[in-house]
């Protein structure tokens, strides 16, 4: 290292302009090691290192040195001072960090003191860094938000719900789901997004792209993240076509149907699936996931609990004889405990959703046509067609929700009698449709 000098100094060299250059050893590296007769480490010897009894010191320079261990493991450690004390520095192992790597991470540490900063605490920063990034990714907060969507009193999420849901999520996984939260912006989301859209699921690319603006927004309100990077994406992706669920609502078609049904030849418990849809015209997932548990065979109840309700409020069913007596074939299948409708693979889980469905394309029915969740518009039709019935009372058996609480408790308690009364007509109006009987024309309700 050269300075500039005006003195005469022994030993120093005439500069041209007149000036004396003046050698001044360096503090660490090579040529420190020289002046000050430090032996540099080399390759070579710390390869002929051998273990000792007792841990001992191969030193380099600028506070460098390589502990070997008694086991015969060799660590690179470095010693130094901040504030008047004597501190170390943990550096690597060799071979994993070489003589050329250690001295680089001497020479990094070395800034940090100069720079009035601890190594030692730094390093220890840097770590909590890397646990807390690794902990925010965006997979881990989406499990994050899964986990309390699932557990969120009233508003939680059916067990459909959040099965669908962690699973769009999932769909990110490889693109965006191991940077950390705060580093994702709207082109990285937007690009993930493209590749379900590109894939012609419009409706799962839209859906996942809410979804993940709602684990974004947990993310600010958790306060990992300042803002949430799909607030302007919105309008950017190719809007699906809103198509409703295929549904028969004719009928003489609706015994077309049920004819065709008792004369499936699949599995036995996907035809017994089949024929009680239309007695109880619930939700698919509500039917797949019924357990023995919530059925009373005896008091002709079906009790839904409020966790798998799509409104998250428990569901009464009441069954009629036919409704009955399919259930009493099913269990003698399936009961008396688990899922009345379990799948094929394992009673652990329930019937895939994609069964019934499959089942009527089975039959030549296709999805534009009739599908499971056909049923239930089927029901509200005929029913509400049929002018017997107070459209309360329908809207109530198909668990629709009422915005006004106070109305809806009322008509909860009102109109239980007539469902039950209601349900029987409908399951014996299914049998006349079913046997080909002249179509009765239903005469205008009264109004109420």
């Amino acid at each position: 290292m050269l300075f500039a000098c005006n003195h005469p100094v022994m030993g120093a060299t005439s500069g041209a302009n007149g000036w004396m250059a003046m050698w001044v050893a360096p503090r660490w590296g090579p040529q420190a090691e020289k002046a000050q007769g430090i032996m540099a480490l080399t390759d070579v010897a710390i390869k002929n290192a051998k273990a000792r009894e007792k841990p001992y010191k191969l030193g380099d320079a600028g506070g460098l040195f390589l502990l070997v261990q008694p086991s015969g493991g060799k660590l690179w450690r470095m010693k130094y001072r901040v504030d008047g004390r004597e501190k170390k520095l943990g550096i690597g192992i060799y071979p994993d960090v070489s003589l050329a790597d250690a001295r680089k991470r001497r020479d990094d540490a070395r800034e940090l003191i100069a720079a009035g900063k601890d190594p030692s605490r730094e390093k220890q920063r840097s770590k909590i860094r890397a646990r807390t990034q690794a902990e925010n990714t965006f997979t881990a907060i989406a499990a994050e938000y899964c986990n309390k969507r699932k557990r969120d009193g009233d508003k939680a999420w059916a067990a459909a719900t959040a099965t669908r849901s962690e699973y769009l999520l999932s769909l990110l996984d490889r693109s965006i789901g191991k940077m950390a939260i705060n580093e994702i912006e709207p082109p990285d989301v937007l690009a993930a997004i493209r590749k379900i859209e590109g894939k012609g699921n419009l409706e799962s690319a839209r859906r996942t792209l809410q979804l993940a603006s709602a684990v974004f927004r947990y993310a600010v309100a958790t306060a990992r993240l300042a803002s949430d990077p799909t607030r302007d994406l919105r309008g950017a992706l190719t809007a699906p076509t809103v198509t409703h669920y295929g549904a028969i609502t004719d009928a003489k078609r609706v015994g077309e149907l049920l004819r065709a049904i008792d004369g499936y030849d699949g599995l036995g418990l996907t035809k017994l699936a089949l024929q009680l849809s239309p007695h109880v015209f619930v939700r698919p997932g509500e039917l797949r996931h019924a357990e023995w548990n919530d059925i009373d065979l005896d008091g002709a109840l079906w009790v839904i609990p409020a966790e798998k309700m799509k409104m998250r409020k428990a569901h009464h069913v009441p069954l009629s004889r036919q409704a009955l007596a399919v259930l009493s074939e099913v269990r003698a299948v399936t009961g008396p405990s688990g899922y009345v409708f379990p799948s094929m693979r394992t009673r652990s889980r329930p019937m895939s959703e994609n069964t019934i469905n499959a089942a009527l394309r089975r039959l030549g029915y296709a999805s534009d046509e009739m599908t499971a969740h056909g049923f239930r518009a089927m029901a509200s039709t005929l029913l509400n067609e049929s002018g017997k019935w107070h459209p309360d009372a329908i809207e109530r058996s198909l668990a629709h929700g009422d915005k006004d609480k106070v109305r809806a408790a009322y008509h909860r308690g009102q109109h239980w009698k007539e469902r039950v009364e209601m349900a029987q007509w409908w399951s014996d109006y299914l049998d006349q449709l079913r046997k080909g009987a002249d179509i009765v024309q239903f005469r205008e309700r009264e109004a109420v």
